[in-house]
């Protein structure tokens, strides 16, 4: 391995109180074999890395049968050296290098998390740094795009602000995760000479949590590359095809995947209400309020004037980044605005973020609620209207149904057979209420 490792720098870890002195950086490798907890994992099962290599079962679900994830160390006089981290067909996997006592890492809030990442392949595929905010609290910074560029180039020094990991409210002072690699789709990658320092010397940027919902982008993720804008330029075109025919949009649904779902699981649903209507469906799989915006703002409903706009958005952003609900709703309360500027003559019908995973306590399941008692508010009974059909999509209990949702936040064709009854009557009224 083609590699001058630094020694120079050290840690010492107080065992007693867990915490890191606060005058040297926190090495984290190289380090003694039994310094940390090195584990491989997907979302299904994980492994103990605790010899030279370790590979995990395949998870039990049909479309991952034949996938990979494994990870080896280079050890060289009882010191691991180096890690190598690969997965294969999969949508999440994640090495991680765990503490055996909790870390106070409030002394390095405002330096950076530095490593090194050889990239052997990446073509097909995403990695995320990631680092522990406190108990049940975990974020990762997207470096999926700088890493596409590094495959092939050698080792490449990383260093990322503390503070791309911190939100308002995260504990520091116990940290038990102090640096992870998650992979998504395909790849092979290797780690070296991890530290957290208390220099402030970041070389790569990542978004302020503050404003990420309400700042347009493009989706950046791993999956989305290939495809996100190729289908933002059908869409342009599918909606000239409409006015070009005579016959424009009156209705148009604005989302994620499961506003996607109405031309694949609802299909059927679609044709049979929303086709003659000549519906439009903007709907992305992966999207957040920011991808949404920088969708309209980038031409997908001008030039129309369609008599309702349904729009449900927020999953993903909850979901993918357990995001705040209060920002989250700012995300949404900005969307709504951009709908009403571009289509002031348009009744905007938003629905409350459906329930996802299977009990009424889940994590997710309570930030989505808490995001739309929020955007209930956005309602002006004149041209904006909030409908929440959750309870339609729930057993009376409040769990949720795979029968519905079969991987408990997509619906089946059943579950847009709900959506589509649940959501009519306001519909139809605002149909009716439209020039």
């Amino acid at each position: 391995m083609p590699l001058v490792l630094r020694t120079t720098l050290a840690a010492t870890l107080l065992a007693a109180t867990g915490l890191v002195q606060a005058s040297q950086d926190l090495v984290i490798l190289p380090a003694a074999t039994d310094a940390w907890r090195l584990v491989v994992g997907h979302f299904e099962g994980r492994t103990e890395l605790t010899g030279d290599s370790a590979t995990v079962p395949p998870p039990i679900v049909e479309y991952a049968r034949k996938s990979h994830v494994g990870a080896s160390a280079r050890t060289v006089a009882g010191r691991r050296e180096a890690l190598s981290f690969e997965w294969r067909d999969l949508w999440q996997a994640g090495l991680r290098i765990e503490s055996p006592t909790p870390l106070d890492l409030r002394p390095y809030v405002g330096g950076t998390l530095q490593f090194d990442l050889h990239v052997d392949e990446l073509a097909k595929g995403g990695v995320y740094a990631k680092l522990s905010c406190g108990s049940g609290c975990e974020r990762r910074v997207n470096l999926v795009e700088p890493a596409r560029g590094w495959a092939g180039k050698g080792w490449q020094t990383v260093s990322l602000a503390v503070g791309c990991f911190a939100r308002e409210g995260a504990d520091f002072s116990k940290v038990g995760l102090p640096f992870a690699l998650d992979g998504t789709g395909s790849g092979r990658v290797s780690v070296a000479n991890v530290r957290i320092s208390r220099e402030a010397k970041p070389a790569l940027a990542c978004p302020d949590y503050r404003t990420e919902s309400v700042t347009p982008a493009m989706l950046g993720e791993a999956f989305a590359l290939d495809w996100w804008k190729p289908r933002h330029e059908q869409k342009l075109a599918q909606k000239r095809q409409l006015i070009d025919a005579g016959t424009p949009p009156q209705v148009v649904f604005i989302g994620d995947s499961i506003t996607q779902g109405w031309e694949k699981e609802g299909a059927a649903v679609w044709q049979r209400h929303f086709a003659p209507l000549h519906g439009l469906a903007l709907g992305f799989g992966g999207d957040r309020t920011e991808n949404v915006l920088w969708r309209l703002q980038h031409g997908e409903i001008d030039g129309i004037a369609p008599k309702v706009a349904v729009l449900m958005i927020g999953t993903n952003n909850t979901g993918h980044r357990a995001e705040a609900p209060a920002t989250t709703a700012a995300g949404i309360q900005r969307l709504v605005a951009e709908i009403r500027q571009r289509l002031p003559k348009t009744q905007v019908l938003l629905l409350a973020i459906f329930p996802r995973s299977e009990k009424p306590d889940d994590f997710l399941r309570r930030l989505n609620e808490d995001v739309n008692r929020r955007i209930a508010g956005l309602a002006d009974g004149k041209a904006v209207h909030f409908l929440n059909i959750n309870p339609a999509l729930l057993n009376p209990d409040g769990t949720l149904s795979k029968d519905v949702m079969p991987d408990l936040l997509h619906p089946n064709e059943r579950g847009y057979e709900i959506w589509q009854r649940a959501m009519a009557p306001q519909l139809q009224q605002l149909l009716d209420k439209t020039p």
